[in-house]
């Protein structure tokens, strides 16, 4: 536990991703950036001022899409390291270069969506005659073109985007590179405390004298920072507010929701119900975990702990590949196969380093395999983390195979759940395979304290400050770090009631989140477990096929959110798949709680 991460430099290459797939040499990304520019330029002089016919525009927006697709290969080449290694001051002058490439990439490409959107419905309408597979692309410019600004002001926006997207920038140094964790004491023994450790390691300690301490100190130098995060986070939201209001969005919650394609009541249900309705199920879930640890109080820095932290499921990265192969049999061959390829085709990091990120992640792009970021520490818990950043990465391919670029991006919406999909038969392979009460116990508690509580909870309640964030924002007031604070414990109270004790620092939780960077994205979280557990539940319940699920994978952006949950026979226009899910929710702490009782008589 007190062991220093190693450097980058000192970790094994197959522990690492393998960015070749994407180019085969830096020599081939530094040529395919220079040529890039050049591409648009001739884009540009071909197409600029002559998409006046649906014929035109089919043409330019197949031009467009294989420029898009060279440049969101060189972005991911471009930014994916400074990911994993911080400290890498080239990784960082890369990717910085690469925003600056794309940006003025992005500038110059702008009037191709101004001149889409210039054209009347019946042209719109004449381009999906002439080319079906854009009928998706037009459905979005007809809901664009409302919010359309001079095309001369979408070249300027387009330019600056470096610099308007670079709060989360800020954000990330402050916590990840300017921060000294420096060190803890606890019994005489020193540990090492950095931001990822803290995320990774530490907040899930069985001790509680370490995991109380490590907390103590991680939230002490947390709070040296709160100043200039929420300075930075303050300029983000107010730049969202003026861009909301330029385009002629009264709140800027309907101009955040605009690209999800959902409306605000589908956003509001999705935090008030889970507020409200799911929040006794963690309080229960979270008292019995207190009792069996034998804790005097639940404190904030206890949350994460494991209810049975003794029962310990070690599982290596070679494990991993046969519970893909078993778990998520239920997908069909084909879909396995395709996941599998991530091991020998290294897409997946799963290095633990100095200056890699904490979390992980997915990146997808157009007609590349996809490559996952993780940190490894032969955990079950990391194999819920491999199966879900899998999970994006199946419906990435899917998508990429049977769309075009235009809509190949299903709606924010739904981003989450494919990737919880696959936990879950994660924990419904495990359960099923044991006949184990502390087993059975082991893996339900696994699916509530990592699948369910990541998504139901933590970033529930990232969704549930954002809201009050933004209404702010909409009410034309301005916040600063102790007014954030205030919200987040606000936050914390109503949903955690007397069940946790919420000691100093629980209120710098809006700390240590990129998600507030991403517009409207913490809610959605919940939102795709929502529609992955009725899915799951139906298919396991031989109600609907699992071939409605593979074609809702395979959907990219061809259907609005309310249409393409259709297709794996969830119906989220009404709150019955939410409601249902936190009836099983509830089932199923009813019976961890059985378990433990019968485990304690034996």
């Amino acid at each position: 536990m007190a062991e220093e991460m190693k450097d980058r430099n000192q970790i094994s290459d197959d522990l690492k991703w393998d960015l070749s797939a994407v180019f085969e040499s830096k020599e081939a990304f530094e040529e395919a950036s220079e040529q890039l520019p050049k591409d648009v330029d001739a884009f540009s002089e071909r197409f600029n001022g002559k998409i006046d016919s649906a014929e035109t525009a089919v043409q330019a927006i197949k031009e467009y899409e294989k420029i898009v697709a060279s440049a969101s290969h060189i972005g991911q080449y471009g930014r994916l390291p400074v990911s994993v290694d911080i400290f890498d001051s080239e990784a960082q002058q890369q990717a910085r270069h690469v925003s600056n490439v794309l940006a003025g990439v992005s500038a110059k490409l702008s009037f191709f969506q101004s001149q889409i959107e210039d054209l009347d419905d019946s042209t719109l309408n004449d381009i999906v005659e002439k080319e079906p597979t854009y009928q998706a692309f037009v459905r979005g410019i007809k809901a664009s073109k409302k919010a359309k600004l001079d095309p001369k002001v979408e070249e300027a926006l387009a330019q600056l985007n470096p610099t308007l997207g670079a709060f989360s920038e800020i954000f990330e140094q402050a916590r990840s590179a300017d921060a000294d964790y420096g060190t803890f004491e606890v019994d005489g023994q020193t540990y090492p405390l950095s931001f990822v450790l803290y995320e990774e390691v530490y907040m899930y300690h069985e001790d509680p004298k370490i995991r109380r301490a490590a907390y103590d100190k991680f939230s002490q130098v947390l709070g040296q920072y709160q100043n200039v995060v929420a300075t930075a986070y303050y300029t983000h939201v107010q730049k969202e507010k003026t861009l909301a209001t330029m385009r002629g969005y009264d709140s800027v919650f309907d101009y955040l929701l605009e690209s999800q394609e959902v409306d605000q009541d589908l956003y509001h249900r999705q935090i008030d119900m889970i507020m409200n309705d799911f929040a006794p199920v963690m309080r229960k879930y979270i008292t019995h975990v207190k009792e069996e640890h034998g804790l005097e109080k639940m404190t904030y820095a206890d949350l994460k702990v494991d209810l049975d932290p003794e029962y310990s499921t070690p599982v290596t990265i070679e494990d991993s590949k046969d519970l893909v192969k078993e778990a998520l049999a239920p997908l069909g061959e084909d879909y396995v196969n395709m996941i599998l390829r991530a091991y020998p085709e290294r897409w997946v990091d799963f290095a633990q380093n100095k200056g890699k990120r904490s979390g992980a992640f997915c990146s997808t792009t157009y007609g590349k395999h996809p490559y996952v970021m993780m940190s490894w520490t032969d955990q079950l818990s990391d194999a819920y983390t491999l199966f879900h950043e899998l999970g994006h990465a199946g419906q990435g391919v899917l998508s990429n195979e049977n769309n075009p670029l235009t809509s190949a991006r299903p709606s924010l919406y739904l981003i989450e759940g494919p990737s919880t999909f696959n936990e879950l038969l994660l924990t419904d392979y495990l359960q099923n395979k044991t006949e184990d009460p502390r087993m059975e116990r082991n893996v339900l508690s696994k699916m509530i304290s990592k699948t369910y509580f990541h998504n139901f909870v933590t970033h529930l309640l990232e969704a549930t400050y954002q809201r009050e964030v933004y209404r702010l924002v909409d009410a034309g007031k301005s916040f600063n770090a102790k007014k954030l604070s205030e919200l987040k414990r606000d936050v914390l109270e109503q949903f955690w009631g007397d069940a946790v004790e919420l000691e100093p620092g629980a209120e710098l939780t809006w700390m240590r989140q990129i998600h507030y960077y991403m517009g409207l994205y913490p809610y959605t979280y919940s939102a795709g477990l929502t529609i992955a557990t009725q899915a799951f539940l139906k298919i396991k319940s031989g109600e609907e096929p699992v071939d409605g699920w593979l074609e809702f994978l395979a959907l990219g952006g061809q259907k609005v959110p309310a249409e393409a949950t259709k297709v794996a026979g969830v119906d989220i226009t009404t709150d019955k798949p939410l409601s249902e899910t936190i009836n099983y929710l509830d089932e199923s702490v009813d019976r961890i709680i059985e378990l433990s009782n019968e485990l304690n008589k034996a």
